[in-house]
């Protein structure tokens, strides 16, 4: 297949590129390189043995998607491209809407006049809100509790109501939990622009000596240690669910949502201590309160993605941690950045 990919030197979008290319697919990335580098996708290219073509591009110029689309003639496409920090979402919301909602719309009129109706899109767990119940099934009523999560919703809303509008498309909507971790050769790995909002990130960025200490926000919760529990999978496990969304899209009529998480929690202790022993030292944490809008527990049912995909998460914590400290101690300062 040729595959258009957004966000394709992205933390997600580099190693669904190098899983694409390793299945034979040819794949053009279209990224402004904003929160990423194009070092990730020429080291994509020597772990697969070949290259993915680049594009620098906005998925807010819709006059270049359009060129990049109807030039390239695309079996589908996977959509990462997106701003994703909550925080900052919170601080400039109109940022967030323009960049992803009207550069996900712009993206979707492109790839009706390019005649290519197959997506891969990238949501989140983000859209179920504060959960009523766990394991989160698909089934579970959506909201959003930041601006970021409204955008994923918004997102999604305009592909079910053009699904609807319109015959043939098939679109996946897959719903991520925490990816965490890195490609097995340290290579490729999570590389967030300033200080990550994101656990492991932060966690691992402290082990080499560019934080203090870990903030945990909350010990009060009624979970085994009293800490927030999440479910984290693997980027590889994540990549390779993308790569069978793909070739798997003809099974999606209109738009589907699936989940893509291991089925079980960890505790944000349980993962500075898988951290730790990784990285071979304690990495230091402080307990502080509890921030407004976290849920105690959270995890998700990949059920569907097994029946719908024939694809199950493989790697455990103690994995997750090893990959993503290898590609942290190998690359302590991160990607070169543009």
């Amino acid at each position: 297949m040729r595959l258009f990919v957004t966000g394709g030197a992205g933390y997600i979008g580099s190693h669904a590129v190098l899983e694409f290319l390793r299945a034979g697919h040819e794949v053009v990335s279209f990224d402004n390189y904003c929160n990423s580098s194009p070092e990730s996708l020429r080291r994509a290219a020597e772990l697969a043995g070949r290259k993915a073509e680049a594009v620098e591009g906005d998925l807010r110029d819709r006059a270049a998607l359009m060129e990049a689309l109807r030039r390239g003639r695309f079996d589908a496409v996977v959509h990462f491209a997106g701003l994703k920090a909550v925080g900052e979402s919170v601080r400039q919301p109109l940022l967030y809407v323009e960049n992803n909602v009207v550069g996900s719309a712009n993206l979707l009129v492109a790839m009706r006049e390019a005649g290519c109706r197959k997506l891969v899109f990238s949501s989140s767990c983000t859209v179920y809100g504060l959960p009523l119940r766990n394991p989160v099934d698909e089934s579970h009523p959506r909201s959003a509790l930041n601006p970021y999560g409204r955008t994923k919703l918004m997102i999604e809303d305009m592909c079910f109501d053009l699904a609807a509008a319109e015959a043939g498309w098939n679109i996946a909507l897959l719903r991520y939990f925490n990816p965490v971790g890195a490609h097995e050769s340290g290579r490729i790995g999570e590389d967030p622009a300033g200080i990550p909002t994101n656990l492991m990130p932060f966690v691992m960025q402290t082990a080499v000596g560019r934080h203090p200490h870990v903030e945990v926000f909350g010990s009060d919760y009624a979970t085994p240690d009293g800490t927030g529990v999440r479910d984290y999978i693997h980027v590889v496990d994540l990549a390779r669910a993308h790569l069978a969304a793909v070739e798997n899209l003809a099974l999606f009529a209109g738009a589907e949502p699936v989940n893509l998480g291991t089925g079980r929690g960890y505790s944000v202790l349980e993962v500075i201590r898988a951290a730790s022993q990784a990285a071979g030292k304690d990495i230091p944490y402080r307990l502080a309160v509890r921030r407004e809008g976290d849920a105690p527990e959270v995890w998700g049912d990949p059920a569907l993605a097994l029946r719908k995909l024939g694809w199950k998460a493989q790697r455990g914590l103690a994995e997750m941690a090893a990959d993503h400290w290898r590609w942290q101690k190998q690359n302590p300062g991160g990607f070169p950045r543009p």
